[in-house]
């Protein structure tokens, strides 16, 4: 194995070396021969992160679309290699829990395609046939809230009717790993937009840091900047560097994995395309904050979490595609 990793670092970290490195990550699984750990180490010798390319998108044409609502778009996300997690040293970085480290290398080994915004009350509506939305911002383009893990994810529920009655097969949500890897696009800092030090991390508004303009103009957060209370119409604000909007603050979005506490410092953390299965704390995972939540609670990093039969007013979600998906 050090042979190996020897041979890549002869070459420049280049796309012949990413192929090599995620042919590798692809044939690899857990029990093989090789050492998990050794994913770990030929990332963290490659060295760097995605650097996002241009976006690429595709429509979802969702039958019953009221007219002139925002029509579903997803963005292709490439595979690639990122460091998920938060080191003990960032700041606002949840003191309670202590569960956003340690930072750790993770490989997503296949491309996929990711909702540019969260799903809408009108696009919700059209393929469930109602709006469960009430009291904290509705309308067409509002993020869909009061809505559980369960309903979007059960039998007929609203990923089984979204493949039923549209052209593709294959929606989900997204794994924590995805969701953060595609939050940060290409990013190591506490935002997508920068590590906005100016201010505190409750409710004040300063600089982003590495983007233009300040933290208002990239999430809905702490009220202050929300009047009138409650969720906003998706796609308002700046995107991040791939073209996605609202990955901060508006509403948390359900992900795929079960939470757990330490998960980071499990091997499992580290094999390609990670995903928590250990149901013992009964609670799903949740990312990016919300409208009424301060600046802290909407970083990057920040894992939080509910039980998969909740209906919050602040909880939404949004979509991914595997590329490999089939069109009809």
């Amino acid at each position: 194995m050090l042979l190996f990793l020897l041979s890549l670092l002869a070459f420049p970290v280049s796309a012949q070396v990413n192929e090599t490195m995620f042919e590798f990550a692809r044939n690899w699984t857990p029990g093989a021969t090789d050492d998990p750990w050794q994913v770990d180490d030929l990332l963290r010798l490659l060295g760097g992160n995605w650097v996002p390319p241009p976006a690429s998108f595709i429509a979802i044409n969702i039958p019953n679309l009221p007219i002139g609502a925002r029509q579903m778009k997803l963005v292709r996300i490439p595979a690639s290699m990122f460091q998920m997690g938060s080191p003990d040293t960032e700041r606002g970085r949840n003191p309670w829990e202590e569960n956003e480290g340690p930072v750790h290398w993770v490989t997503i080994t296949n491309d996929f395609y990711i909702g540019e915004t969260e799903v809408t009350q009108a696009q919700w509506q059209a393929i469930m046939a109602s709006n469960p939305a009430h009291d904290w911002g509705v309308g067409n383009d509002y993020p869909v809230y009061y809505v559980s893990w369960n309903d979007i994810t059960q039998t007929n529920g609203f990923l089984d009717r979204l493949d039923a009655q549209t052209s593709y097969d294959g929606f989900r949500l997204p794994s924590e790993a995805e969701w953060e890897y595609a939050c940060r696009a290409g990013t190591n800092t506490r935002f997508s937009f920068g590590d906005s030090l100016g201010c505190d991390d409750d409710c004040q508004n300063c600089a982003a840091g590495t983007l233009p303009g300040n933290r208002s103009d990239y999430m809905w957060y702490c009220w202050n900047y929300n009047s009138p209370y409650g969720s906003k119409p998706v796609g308002q604000l700046l995107p991040n560097a791939v073209g996605l909007y609202d990955m901060h603050g508006n509403v948390w979005e359900w992900c795929q994995d079960w939470y757990q506490r330490d998960f980071y410092s499990q091997r499992g953390a580290t094999y390609p395309n990670p995903l928590c299965s250990n149901s013992a704390s009964g609670y799903r995972m949740i990312r990016g904050g919300d409208w009424a939540e301060t600046a802290r609670y909407c970083r990057s990093a920040m894992r939080y979490r509910n039980r998969p039969d909740s209906r919050g007013g602040t909880i939404g979600f949004r979509v991914v595609l595997p590329a490999s998906s089939k069109s009809f």
